[in-house]
């Protein structure tokens, strides 16, 4: 096993996969952790489970959370229905603080394996108009990070690698593709059933339909 260790964000859809194996083909031991955090569907967590068994994670990791507690989104609030037309401005499927949070548990575990690096599929090219994706956040993140730990105090510090960040989708599923990710293990769609069946309408499934055209490579999304 490496001795390069990273800590992986992997919610199971199609860019967090490619992030897990980039990372895996940088040399790093990868220990992927997804979140439980009171989402309509659990589909996506069904399939980070089978991408990190694919992959070949060291170890894969599931925490609890509930974000659906304080509501606000259309992914955590089951009264909101999720937009099935492009909307203006940040749209209501951003859910309130999540990345902030997830990148937080993902520091806490990074330090307690001695991992330096972490990792985060956000993109600022193709994404939806969330504000915790912009290469800004990231690197306040980092910069956070390696003031709040023991780690980063005693010089050990972090790198939160957001590998995507400038990237199409097109050329997302292209380094995926080169880095030998099936596709057809994850899920996207803002609202798949309980088979992790796609919608075909929402945001999320629009860009990752986009993104396969683009890259000429067939879908293997699987739709209701």
């Amino acid at each position: 096993m490496s001795d390069k260790k990273a800590v992986i964000l992997l919610s199971g859809g199609l860019d967090s996969a490619t992030v897990v194996a980039m990372a895996k083909a940088e040399g790093y031991a990868c220990y992927t952790m997804s979140f439980d955090y009171g989402q309509r569907h659990r589909a996506e967590l069904n399939a980070a489970a089978r991408v990190a068994q694919a992959l070949g994670v060291v170890e894969h990791k599931v925490i609890g959370l509930n974000l659906n507690g304080i509501g606000g989104s259309a992914l955590t609030d089951a009264s909101i229905a999720v937009p099935e037309a492009p909307t203006e401005g940040i749209p209501i499927t951003y859910v309130p603080a999540r990345n902030t949070v997830f990148l937080s548990l993902a520091l806490g575990w990074a330090e307690v394996l001695e991992a330096r690096d972490i990792f985060i599929g956000v993109n600022a090219v193709d994404y939806s108009g969330y504000p915790d994706c912009r290469p800004e956040f990231v690197e306040a993140f980092e910069r956070m990070a390696n003031l709040a730990t023991k780690a980063g105090v005693e010089g050990q510090g972090f790198t939160i690698r957001a590998p995507l960040q400038n990237l199409s989708k097109a050329d997302i599923v292209r380094a995926g593709i080169g880095h030998g990710v099936d596709y057809s293990l994850t899920v996207s769609c803002y609202q798949a059933d309980d088979e992790g069946r796609a919608c075909g309408k929402c945001d999320s499934c629009r860009l990752r339909a986009e993104g396969f055209t683009a890259a000429g490579v067939q879908d293997p999304t699987r739709y209701a």
